[in-house]
């Protein structure tokens, strides 16, 4: 790589969003992906950014671009998941805003509006891959349409980039048109002068692509564990330097580097019980550390690092051992590393560190700490608040509350929510179809803890999404109840086999015989093996296993 195309350069947010950019992204890009979960995220940490004082640079991290000098056009090699939310963002300001002259502002960090003088063309900042392009124009990038956007019906939208759009978009208005017109300008202050990007660039995508992986890469920096080993090490006698350096080294082969790197983000939580606003490096000494250094150094190796690391194998690794009773705890481990998401892991790593020796708690423990974060899987419930959950356990936990910890408990709203998502459309819920369908069929299995270790496991529609034309389907339902029941839990089972896509549209009891009862068999899906012993497939049929299915997970969850 010539070393003299690279350049990178620390730029604000409203020079990023200008003439010198014009963004697209290339076909070889994967689609737009962030959730609701990344795009509330990153408007929660703009406002903590906001919040801590308007003269405090925020920084998004950086964006690697296939670019030359003396051009404009920018193929986006990382950052476009950032640049698409931000573009998302800047379009929902816009829409809010009464005051016409912001509106503008913010239209042109949106679409070069052109310029004859400089021979400009009227054209979005940002262009997203073919297939969703002028989706976004339309919707996101043209003012006004993002009322348009979200009446649209999810199904109706043609590829799963744009539904992530709609849903962030409509995730985003719904937290900003409650803030006051100050509040908004405000953020579009912070946004305009005090959020940067790094912006990367070569001329070459190879060099690009070389330096993303660079960028990327894993254990070639020192790592902030690195650096706190260094920090406790050198804090001891000569005598024991070489002894603990050994204990540390132990604890982190056990886990593996990038396990010994997130086991202490886990610690962090569990002492600040709060979500961690900066840098590890910054936060954990402030928080953790210094309350060991220098006199308790070796304390801090033998009473934190290598007990919770003890405890986050066990957990990972579902090895929790005892003379009886562990069978139970590590089905819990099992089936909560289901879940989309790690934040019940703090949590889970304070009851192992501190009833390691008494299974039934733990079973007890583990069985609540389950059921509230599958409600919160299927509330839809983003990383800041349900972070703020545990960490309201952790306190509780803390104080003695134990078993009896109030943040447990769902409240009457909540239990009401949860049923509400295990009534609705299901299966459009990416994130969280298939562990709901996981335990249903543990359920109905009436086999607690069974191991589902098959390579691939797969959701599928009984009825389903397109029906073939002049098929038995378009006779037993019509477009109303195939609308109101595609999607729902009755409508679906579990393979252990691929998608075909031609089986799929097979009529009931050719799909039976010739696709759920495959080569790979389904036999180990209790929630599938129902529905080869039904005899027609038909709205009513659907209707009476709803309900069954919903008392089922109702009961596993004791959601009343």
């Amino acid at each position: 790589m010539n070393v003299k195309q690279l350049e990178a350069h620390e730029v604000p947010l409203r020079k990023v969003f200008c003439s010198d950019y014009d963004f697209r992204i290339p076909e070889y890009q994967r689609p737009y992906s962030w959730g609701t979960e990344q795009a509330c995220q990153l408007l929660e940490d703009l406002t903590e950014a906001l919040d801590r004082g308007p003269d405090e640079p925020y920084f998004l991290g950086s964006v690697v671009l296939v670019k030359s000098s003396d051009e404009t056009s920018a193929d986006v090699i990382d950052g476009q998941q950032r640049l698409t939310t931000l573009t998302i963002l800047l379009a929902v300001l816009r829409d809010l805003t009464v005051d016409p002259g912001l509106a503008r502002e913010l239209e042109v960090m949106l679409q070069e509006p052109g310029s004859k003088v400089q021979g400009l063309a009227s054209k979005p900042r940002l262009t997203l891959r073919d297939r969703d392009s002028d989706f976004f124009a339309e919707f996101i990038q043209n003012p006004g349409q993002l009322q348009a956007l979200f009446a649209r019906k999810s199904e109706s939208l043609a590829t799963d980039a744009q539904r992530s759009i709609q849903v962030n978009a409509r995730a985003l208005w719904e937290s900003l048109q409650s803030r006051d017109e100050n509040s908004r300008l405000g953020l579009v202050q912070l946004l305009g002068q005090k959020t940067f990007l790094v912006i990367v660039t070569t001329p070459d995508l190879n060099s690009a692509h070389r330096i993303f992986s660079v960028m990327n890469a894993r254990g070639l920096d020192l790592s902030p564990a690195d650096i706190f080993k260094s920090q406790v090490v050198g804090a001891m006698p000569e005598g024991l330097s070489k002894v603990y350096a050994d204990k540390w080294e132990d604890a982190e082969a056990a886990l593996g580097h990038d396990d010994f790197g997130d086991l202490f983000l886990h610690i962090r939580m569990i002492f600040s019980k709060e979500r961690g606003k900066r840098e590890l490096l910054k936060e954990f000494p402030e928080q953790v550390l210094n309350a060991y250094l220098p006199d308790r150094a070796t304390e801090f190796v033998d009473d934190i690092v290598a007990p919770y690391a003890n405890a986050y194998r066990q957990m990972r690794d579902h090895s929790y051992a005892a003379t009886q009773g562990a069978d139970l705890v590590n089905a819990w481990f099992r089936r909560l590393d289901k879940i989309e998401n790690n934040d019940w892991r703090p949590v889970s790593l304070w009851a192992l560190r501190h009833h390691s020796d008494d299974p039934v708690w733990l079973d007890t423990f583990l069985k609540q700490l389950e059921r509230l974060a599958s409600s919160m899987l299927i509330r839809r419930v983003y990383n800041t608040p349900r972070v703020q959950r545990y960490a309201e356990i952790l306190r509780e936990l803390d104080a003695g509350a134990g078993l009896d910890a109030p943040s447990f408990a769902l409240t009457s709203k909540e239990i009401e929510e949860t049923i509400q998502g295990l009534e609705g459309d299901v299966y459009l819920y990416t994130k969280g179809r298939r562990y709901i369908l996981l335990r249903l069929d543990e359920a109905l299995a009436k086999s607690p803890g069974v191991r589902y270790e098959h390579r691939l496991i797969t959701v599928e529609h009984v009825l389903p999404q397109n029906p073939a034309p002049g098929s038995q389907w378009l006779n037993d339902f019509t477009t109303n109840q195939r609308n109101e029941w595609t999607h729902r839990l009755a409508n679906l089972v579990l393979l252990n086999q691929a998608k075909n896509s031609e089986a799929q549209n097979f009529d009931f009891d050719k799909k039976k015989s010739k696709y759920f009862t495959g080569k790979r068999g389904v036999a180990t899906f209790a929630l599938t093996s129902q529905v080869l012993n039904e005899p027609e497939w038909t709205p009513t049929a659907m209707q009476d296993r709803q309900k069954t299915l919903l008392a089922a997970l109702r009961d596993e969850w004791d959601l009343g």
